[in-house]
């Protein structure tokens, strides 16, 4: 992959993904009747967060310091290995699948060492409440990707992903709507959307990434914020790539995947506005069903190889 073209990709990724939290706040306040933050507000909150300073709390080690650039650099690490815009992702080879996975954990894990650090006992619930989820939600996503990549005969995202890797991919009509399915509430789980946590309330004892940064402020937020927009992106991208073959060439690959983007943003500020949240407890049921979709679709991918 040439530098420059991985550089374009990486420069797409940070410059589009605040943009997708900003249609899914827009389209769920035009759903709600209401007109909401303008799309370019996400911008202009990270512009904010960036000019401020940070404060620690007395209980503070080095990881306050240290987990939020670890959290961007984890996530941007891990989406560089989805095609961005091209046919072939910056980074790809066989079996990048398991780094992708592999680096979020990495995220998440910095994550709660963050909420931990505070030595808050609200941050600390928290941070038990998203290795509980993120337990859950991780088989979903490697049987996902193990359904995908049995149907595609290929064992990287970039192959798994491109137009050309194999009709197989393409005409499992109904192996690929259960991987997208599963996909689709890994998503909702791993950006702490709706009906799995909702990211704009301000209750304590019902919040999961909102109480994990109470804590961290300016630059060091602006960065936690900015990681979860480019897991935004990053599985919308993903899942628009499994639901919608990509077309061929630079062109229409872009506009194809930038379409998809945006209408898995617009699906999640509809979701957010018809469904409530779900009672922690019914939260396992919910993951666990996605990883019986993912299960379902390895399987009957296996059988018909």
């Amino acid at each position: 992959m040439g530098t420059l073209s991985a550089l374009a990709q990486l420069g797409l990724l940070l410059a589009l993904a605040p943009l997708t939290q900003g249609v899914a706040q827009r389209v769920k306040s035009w759903m709600a009747g209401r007109r909401g933050p303008a799309l370019l507000q996400p911008y202009r909150d990270l512009l904010r967060l960036f000019r401020k300073g940070a404060v620690y709390s007395t209980t503070a080690t080095w990881i306050s310091q240290m987990a939020p650039p670890v959290i961007m650099a984890a996530t941007l690490g891990a989406f560089l290995f989805v095609p961005l815009g091209a046919p072939r992702a910056p980074l790809a080879f066989p079996g990048d699948l398991v780094l992708f996975a592999y680096l979020l954990a990495l995220a998440r894990f910095a994550l709660i060492a963050l909420a931990m650090d505070a030595g808050s006992s609200f941050e600390g619930m928290g941070a038990s409440r998203e290795a509980w989820i993120a337990a859950m939600a991780e088989p979903a996503l490697f049987l996902a990707l193990g359904a995908l990549a049995v149907m595609s005969g290929e064992i990287s995202l970039s192959g798994l992903l491109a137009s050309g890797s194999g009709a197989s991919l393409y005409g499992a009509g109904l192996t690929r709507a259960l991987v997208a399915v599963a996909l689709w509430l890994v998503l909702l789980a791993e950006t702490s959307r709706m009906p799995v946590d909702d990211p704009a309330t301000h209750l304590e004892l019902t919040m999961v990434h909102e109480v994990m940064i109470l804590d961290v402020s300016g630059p060091d937020l602006a960065l936690c914020e900015y990681a979860n927009a480019v897991k935004l992106y990053g599985l919308s991208l993903l899942l628009s790539q499994v639901v919608v073959p990509p077309g061929a060439g630079w062109g229409a690959h872009l506009l194809a995947q930038l379409a998809g983007v945006g209408a898995c943003a617009a699906l999640v500020g509809v979701t957010e506005s018809l469904t409530a949240r779900v009672a922690m407890r019914r939260v396992p049921q919910l993951l666990i069903g996605a990883s019986v979709l993912a299960g379902v679709a390895l399987v009957a991918a296996l059988g018909a190889r």
